[in-house]
């Protein structure tokens, strides 16, 4: 008996020290890691606290709509992401358009183009301004690659080293699929100027990022640049990229308009009351980048359902979107295709124009092509 307690003591102070040992690997690694950025400063938190979408450290969305689901419900979750599913992620490799630089650079002035290289980052060229929206360009959304899914396909229909300068780079918020050190570190010697909602720029900054080349925005600021209005606006989400930093970043949507041009980006989204207040305030728009992927039904109020995502499109009284937020990384239960599916049936039955182009194809926004069912194939 006493040995077998002997063996009992060992065996509980053997997995003591490799908890010690994971938690003091983990402490050092966000500690060290450029990945997590920086935190706001003391002279930042006083202003934020000022802001009434701001409380108790944390940013607030409209009406304090939170994520209903907890902790005891994402742990019992856990299981279900180690389960084969049928079609998670697909079974041969995406098609995609490649793309060439010297093509970008020479694009008209008076030209309205679209590049989507999956999951939510875009290339928009607006009459001779090349915008880049979230520009996860990266493998592997984490802070690792072993913490995270590869992407589907392996390649980009262009590298980040390889984009000719860039005018505008918008970020909707700061979650990994979004933003990403390595992609930051390949184009912000080529981009003239960062737009981003409050907190963000620490990030960019702590990077290597001139200061001088950022500017943060609150909910509803706008900013003219050489004529082109950008207006941050609401979102229905959260943010963080370590532990204890949930909320202490903004997110936002975005409106770009220029002359009679008017393009609307969801960013991560749950349904609610602003869509509709975007809508009154700044459409109709031309075109409009909706989040439609990595849902569930458990954690609706900070991903919409497909159906919502078209009902949203309608509120904000778009004459055309596409549904984006998927195509690259399974960060959800669904099959990878399922979100083009419902929101195109949807869509039609909403009466809404509706393209989900292939990865890297060049989309002229004034001569729409018809809806292509690729990802049904």
């Amino acid at each position: 008996m006493k040995r077998l307690k002997q063996i009992f003591k060992m065996i509980f102070l053997g997995i003591l020290g490799i908890l010690a040992l994971v938690f003091i690997v983990g402490f050092i690694f966000i500690k060290s890691s450029k990945q997590f950025g920086a935190q706001p400063t003391d002279k930042q938190i006083a202003f934020y606290e000022t802001l009434d979408h701001y409380s108790n450290g944390s940013f607030k969305n409209l009406d304090n709509v939170e994520m209903k689901m907890g902790f005891a419900d994402m742990l019992k979750m856990i299981p279900q992401y180690f389960k084969k599913m049928p079609d998670r992620e697909p079974h041969h490799e995406l098609p995609r358009e490649m793309m060439d630089s010297l093509e970008i650079t020479q694009v008209a002035d008076t030209s309205m183009f679209l590049n989507w290289f999956g999951h939510s980052a875009l290339l928009l060229q607006l009459h001779g301004k090349k915008i880049m929206i979230d520009p996860m360009m990266g493998p592997t959304p984490a802070p690792h690659p072993t913490l995270g899914k590869q992407r589907y396909s392996p390649g980009l229909p262009i590298q980040a080293e390889q984009l000719p300068a860039l005018d505008i780079v918008l970020f909707s918020h700061d979650h990994y699929d979004h933003l990403d050190y390595e992609s930051i570190q390949k184009i912000k010697d080529k981009t003239g100027q960062f737009l981003v909602p409050l907190g963000l720029a620490n990030h960019l900054i702590s990077w290597g990022v001139d200061s001088a080349k950022i500017q943060e925005l609150d909910w509803w600021d706008s900013v003219v640049i050489d004529g082109y209005t950008y207006v941050c606006t609401p979102a229905q989400h959260f943010s963080g990229r370590g532990l204890g930093d949930r909320g202490a970043t903004l997110w936002c949507s975005w409106v770009v308009k220029h002359n009679e041009s008017s393009i609307y980006f969801s960013g991560d989204s749950g349904y609610g009351r602003h869509f509709k207040e975007i809508g009154a305030k700044y459409g109709p728009f031309d075109f409009a980048m909706m989040e439609c992927g990595q849902y569930n039904e458990k954690w609706k109020e900070i991903h919409m359902m497909p159906e919502e995502t078209a009902q949203a499109a309608k509120d904000i009284q778009a004459k055309s979107f596409m549904p984006i937020h998927w195509g690259s990384f399974t960060l959800s239960l669904h099959a990878w295709n399922d979100s083009p599916k419902r929101v195109t049936t949807a869509a039609e039955s909403l009466g809404l124009n509706i393209i989900t182009p292939i990865i890297g194809e060049k989309i002229d926004l004034t001569h729409l092509k018809p809806l292509n069912r690729w990802w049904d194939r």
